[in-house]
């Protein structure tokens, strides 16, 4: 005898009756891949390992993990396998499971789960395995009884399509069923196809015959056979002279679950046999007292077979392998679409924009278009569906959880879109913002993003109407956007109130106790003693009490761990609303006869003038919101030390009403492009910016090659400035390039037009060329050219074109523009035909992206606060000079001494000119900031800056929109809004 060392199939000579190889024999021969010769008998057959043709397929899968972890350096491979029961059968497969994974590099987690559980019980657990990213690849240990009737189908379809890689899933069996393999192939009928193939059959044209109809194992290789070109007869234990349609067969596949049924007769001299079965048989000579045969009478058929797979050692091994490749190819895809969601928009099909002319209302255009839901956009940009947390069909939050999955994914490319100095004609920035990404996305095949803010119920119900942006370049369903959206407003309103009412509380409740009683309150004593919570022990610390046990403290510490002092009149927070209501602007409280003539002036704010607004835009994530929430000063104390946030253990409290509101809005333009609606700070009182997060977010899914437009509020004087001061520094993010939008009808205004009365026609100036006007108001948009070149980030200027506008007078802003350095000057006609109509303009952006900057700020955050303010109020404006009154100056030195002289400052004046009178127009000179008033937003991290009288709480005009809106309930439409 000798032994020949084979690559895939080895050679074995058996006699038909006597003398198979010994247990050792043969478990040597599945291990090491080497082949015995038997002399005797004259019968020769392939014998086709699955033991060795398996190893040989896990070292290939340890070869791609290896390679995949290489890749991404944070991803690990992982099933899952969830046990119901514990049977010692089963143990003894999952261990082989779980060995396997191991040597692959998989990581293979247990889930065991006890025989009583019930149906929903397993289906809960298997739904979270579902959510789990980290989780690749899943598959059921059941026992055929269980102690609670179990649906085995519905706990089969409950594993998702993507991760079912034992591929008994109804949609993956189906794919199979019409030659569609690009779902999980159930995983021994996927084995048997590799063992035929290495048994070196040509499939194609051959005669198969199956025994065996089971949807686990003859049914779906019938239908892989079939798909192979092979001519399939599935025959079963009642199929009449079963061995006439065997004698046939090339291939003979038997899976009949009968201890060897077929015998050497019924094979075709030559063919092809795949022993799927396992079964166990009395044995007196074992010592067990049974042995392992399979569905074929092994000895008979390998005399007459060419090719036979044993018992053990043939499928069983290729099902174990052929699950742990789909396990890899399952990790693969995720992966993809973990790290790569950028990839995932290969997928993404825009909605067709049917344009009309004349241009109809926006509520009728986003009424026309029948917007995706919001599940399939979420897929489409690479967003996870565990990530997305519907509110109705169009809109969604998306999780923060995307920025830890995609931490290390290259971003894509930033822009800023600004505008000119704003003019009650409207400049378009946010139809511009929307249209730039229609176009990049739409029709410049482009992964990008536009991130807006959220619009205020204010103007929506006062002057402006609604924001979603205009004509064929707004953001759908316009009415959704414009109300209530998913409640972030009403979250912060929430949050924002509480904080006050705790302050009023907190100051009452000292007044009207001693320091023991006011201690005890604080800290109760409780059935199991008294504790401090994790506030208390924060304020404990920044106090230097070094103490744990609340009945450690002394008397004295008592009072100034219960007493905030706080001065009244040094009281910063307001109560706000999201409404405008002028009589609101200057309040009286505590009028009730139970607070005891604890009353005193206050005033409400619009919501969105909260400091807890700012916050949420200037976040990076739940911790550092918290973290910033903490930091809120809201008061004096009768020291002058700050009284924070924190110090009124209220944290953790808006923390909690904040958690959904920090997760971006997903919604879609009329175009079917991706939009982040999120937070909507004022831009006159804060830094008038969409959020950190939904840019953060956004870049990470539009991948390296990809575009985010985010949109800063008013003018480059204001909106830009604090973009790149107060944001940009938050982030870490540095914008590509910035977008100036300009109209030449607001330009016109600029040089002198008259002015523009709502309600009435537009003087001619506004409707007839007139080339003087438009050359004297480019001056202002020179302006904010020069502002945006002191970053050193390349400048597109958009100009919004109406049918008004001129050759004349478009040449001679562009011209000038070009001149005063702009990347270039692009015509835009997105409002009319959507991002068709601003193609010239993302063309632009692109090639703007790709020009060199020398990003910077315009100041040092180790300069004073006089200093910054003077630079914003140079540089910026151009003012000559800046003056501060007494008080200013007072709160300045007070900053600087409590340490907060390095915050970045937020100049709030009008955005009606580039000085502090909205009545100068164009480019003023000359001119004095005069610095009114000065107020801390520790949280924000800034220092607020007055420029004259800036309203917080706006007012309702004689005819606010309010009469345009009502809800026809016939319809079950509202009407008016815009």
């Amino acid at each position: 005898m000798k032994r020949i060392q084979c690559l895939r199939f080895f050679t074995v000579k058996y006699s038909t009756s006597a003398n198979p190889l010994s247990r050792k024999e043969f478990s040597e021969f599945i291990t090491t891949g080497f082949v015995k010769m038997v002399e005797t008998g004259e019968g020769k057959a392939k014998l086709i390992s699955g033991t060795a043709v398996a190893k040989e397929i896990r070292e290939g899968l340890a070869r791609e993990v290896s390679e995949l972890k290489n890749e991404f350096p944070d991803f690990k491979p992982a099933m899952a396998i969830v046990q119901v029961g514990d049977r010692s059968d089963s143990n003894v497969y999952i261990n082989t499971k779980i060995k396997a994974a191991a040597e692959i590099g998989i990581q293979a987690s247990l889930v065991k789960l006890p025989s009583t559980i019930t149906q929903r019980e397993l289906l809960t657990k298997l739904r979270k395995l579902n959510d789990d990213v980290n989780i690749h690849g899943i598959i059921v240990q059941m026992p055929l009884d269980t102690v609670n009737k179990i649906d085995s189908h519905l706990v089969t379809d409950s594993v998702s399509p993507e991760k079912d890689i034992d591929g008994l899933n109804t949609l993956n069996e189906g794919r199979v069923a019409i030659g569609d393999f690009s779902g999980f192939m159930p995983c021994t009928p996927n084995g048997v196809m590799e063992l035929i193939k290495r048994s070196g059959v040509q499939i194609a044209g051959s005669d198969a015959v199956v025994l065996g109809r089971s949807k686990i194992v003859g049914t779906p290789v019938a239908e892989l056979l079939k798909w192979h070109n092979a001519t399939v007869t599935v025959c079963h234990s009642k199929t009449k002279d079963i061995e006439k349609h065997t004698s046939r067969a090339d291939i003979l596949v038997v899976g009949i679950g009968q201890p060897e049924f077929v015998k050497g007769s019924w094979i075709r001299p030559g063919a092809v046999v795949i022993d799927c079965g396992i079964n166990s048989i009395p044995d007196a000579s074992k010592k067990s007292g049974y042995r392992l045969v399979g569905d074929v009478a092994f000895a008979e058929v390998a005399a007459v077979a060419g090719a036979v797979t044993p018992v053990p050692g043939g499928v069983g091994p290729m099902t174990v392998a052929m699950l742990m490749q789909n396990t890899v190819i399952a990790a693969k895809r995720a992966a993809s679409r973990h790290f790569g969601a950028a990839s995932t928009w290969q997928q993404f099909q825009p909605l067709t924009l049917n344009t009309t002319t004349p241009v109809p209302s926006d509520i009728e255009i986003s009424r026309s278009q029948e917007p995706k839901q919001i599940g399939e956009l979420a897929a489409e940009v690479g967003i996870l569906p565990s990530e997305v947390i519907p509110y109705g069909s169009t809109k969604a939050k998306v999780s923060l959880s995307v920025l830890d999955r995609l931490k290390s994914t290259a971003t894509g490319k930033y822009i800023v879109v600004a505008g000119i100095t704003p003019t009650p004609l409207g400049e378009g920035k946010s139809t511009t913002t929307i249209g730039l990404v229609q176009a990049l996305t739409a029709h410049k095949n482009k992964n990008s993003f536009a991130c807006v803010r959220q619009p205020s119920q204010g103007p929506t119900f006062g002057i402006k109407g609604g924001a979603a942006g205009g004509g064929y370049s707004q953001i759908i369903p316009m009415e959704e956007l414009n109300l209530h959206l998913t409640g972030d407003l009403h979250a912060v309103t929430a949050a924002n109130n509480l904080l006050a009412a705790q302050l009023d509380a907190r100051i009452f409740h000292e007044r009207t106790q001693s320091d023991e009683a006011l201690y005890s309150r604080l800290v109760p004593r409780g059935k199991d003693g008294r504790h401090f919570t994790s506030v208390q022990l924060r304020r404990l610390q920044r106090l230097g009490i070094a103490k744990t046990d609340p009945d450690s403290l002394t008397p004295e510490e008592y009072g100034r761990f219960a007493r905030l002092d706080i001065d009244p009149d040094t009281i910063s927070w307001t109560r706000v609303m999201d409404v405008n209501d002028r009589f609101l602007r200057k309040i009286t409280i505590g009028k009730s006869p139970t607070e005891k003539n604890q009353t005193r002036d206050t005033s409400f704010s619009i919501t969105v003038a909260s400091e807890i607004m700012a916050i949420l835009a200037l976040a990076t994530d739940v911790s550092d919101m918290k973290q910033r929430l903490a930091s809120m000063v809201v008061a004096m104390d009768t020291k002058g030390n700050p009284v924070t946030a924190d110090d009124l253990a209220m944290t953790g409290a808006m923390t909690v009403l904040l958690k959904d509101a920090i997760q971006p809005t997903l919604m879609q333009t009329v175009e079917g492009t991706p939009v982040f609606v999120h937070a909507g700070p004022f831009a006159n009182i804060a830094h008038g910016c969409s959020s950190i997060i939904a840019d953060a977010i956004a870049l990470k899914l539009v991948g390296q090659d990809g575009y985010v437009a985010t949109e800063a509020g008013f003018g480059s004087d204001i909106g830009m400035e604090k973009f790149f001061n107060i944001k940009c520094r938050a982030s870490g993010l540095v914008p590509d390039a910035i977008v100036l939008v300009a109209t030449i009808r607001a330009l016109k205004m600029h040089g002198g037009g008259p002015a523009v009365t709502a309600g009435q026609s537009l003087s001619k100036e506004y409707t007839q060329e007139n080339v003087e006007l438009v050359k004297a108001g480019v001056a202002n948009l020179v302006k904010h050219i020069s502002n945006g070149q002191k970053f050193g980030v390349p400048l597109v200027v958009a100009i919004n074109k109406f049918e008004t506008d001129t050759e004349a007078e478009i040449e001679l802003v562009r011209s000038m523009c070009v001149t005063a350095g702009a990347e270039a000057v692009v015509v835009c006609s997105h409002w009319a035909e959507g991002g068709r109509g601003a193609g010239d303009l993302a063309d632009a952006v692109i090639k703007a992206c790709e020009q060199p900057k020398s990003f910077r700020f315009l100041y040092d955050l180790n300069s004073s606060i006089e200093e910054k303010i003077r630079t914003i109020s140079a540089e910026m404006y151009g003012a000559s000079s800046v003056e501060f009154t007494p008080i200013v100056r007072q709160r300045m030195q007070e900053y600087e001494k409590k340490g907060f002289g390095k915050l970045p400052v937020c100049m709030s004046k009008t955005a009606l000119s580039l000085s502090g009178d909205p009545a100068l127009k164009g480019v003023p000179t000359n001119f004095a900031i005069n610095v009114s008033d000065i107020y801390l937003s520790a949280g924000a991290g800034f220092v607020v800056a007055m420029v004259g009288e800036i309203t917080k709480m706006p007012g309702l005009p004689t005819r606010p929109c309010i009469y345009n809106i009502d809800y026809n309930t016939e319809k079950d439409e509202i009407e008016g809004l815009f």
